[in-house]
């Protein structure tokens, strides 16, 4: 395993496996980074059940901390019965939701996650976060070949950390 060039700790695509043919810095380009944190305002929120044990849940509330709308995407929400989370309603698909998303957060396995990258350039996204661990190179060159901004890898509690906010 190398080090990521960045911090002192390891890369999330070297602690789960992940080959890394494309630089890591390119995936987390500190411009990128800042304007999804600092400009993009409503989050739709991949893999956001409701479960409060769950990373999805923390992240998710973390970014309503900071003055952020997110938007709970998950199949439970198929269920007309389903709970809002966090105290907004739930969708099971990005196309369900009705109003424009900023930014679409992943948190899926590296092999589910790229469908969800087309879906949010689908939907007029202006950005996707891939999490910490998440990585697919094919998903990245499409999204930012069809001019949305994406970032891999990593999480918003890092980066907000690693800027100092």
């Amino acid at each position: 395993m190398t080090r990521n060039s960045r911090t002192s700790k390891l890369s999330g695509a070297e602690v789960y496996g992940v080959a890394m043919t494309t630089s890591a810095q390119s995936w987390q380009d500190p411009e990128t980074v800042g304007r999804m944190l600092d400009d993009l305002e409503t989050w739709a929120v991949v893999g956001l059940s409701g479960d409060p044990s769950r990373t999805a849940y923390s992240i998710a509330s973390l970014l309503q901390e900071r003055g952020k709308r997110i938007v709970p995407i998950h199949p439970v929400f198929a269920d007309p019965h389903a709970h809002p989370v966090l105290g907004e309603q739930g969708y099971a698909a990005l196309a369900d939701v009705p109003f424009p998303v900023d930014v679409v957060d992943v948190f899926r396995r590296s092999d589910a996650a790229g469908e969800f990258a087309d879906q949010a350039v689908t939907i007029g996204a202006k950005g996707v976060w891939f999490q910490l661990g998440v990585v697919d190179e094919d998903a990245f060159a499409r999204t930012r070949a069809a001019g949305v901004a994406m970032v891999m890898d990593t999480c918003p509690a890092i980066e907000w950390r690693r800027r100092g906010r």
